[in-house]
């Protein structure tokens, strides 16, 4: 899911599992989200493909992520890096790399 209003990028444990993580090994930190309840996370560098390109981020991981949902792209390590243009009728999403 991307998300302009979440601070930083968060992924389900399981997603970092896959990817060859230990996640308890991160920095850990804990988060709240709209429940307001503290949950704890684990960051690791990890690299996002998008369109072809290597981005080098930390992201968070967690098990507390919703059954629903695999994850989160946020402010941090998503946002800073394009310009995103969401069209809801046609639900696209728009990313323009942003000049560095």
């Amino acid at each position: 899911m991307v998300d302009s209003g979440a601070d930083f990028c968060i992924f389900h444990a399981e997603i970092g599992s896959l990817l060859g993580l230990n996640i308890q090994k991160g920095k850990a930190s804990r988060v709240g989200g709209i429940t307001g309840v503290s949950q704890p996370y684990f960051i690791h560098p990890v690299t996002l493909e998008i369109g072809g390109n290597k981005y080098p981020i930390e992201a968070g991981f967690s098990k507390y992520i919703a059954d629903l949902g695999h994850g989160v792209l946020g402010q941090n390590g998503f946002f800073e890096l394009f310009v995103v243009k969401f069209d809801l009728l046609k639900e696209e999403v728009e990313l323009k790399e942003r000049v560095r």
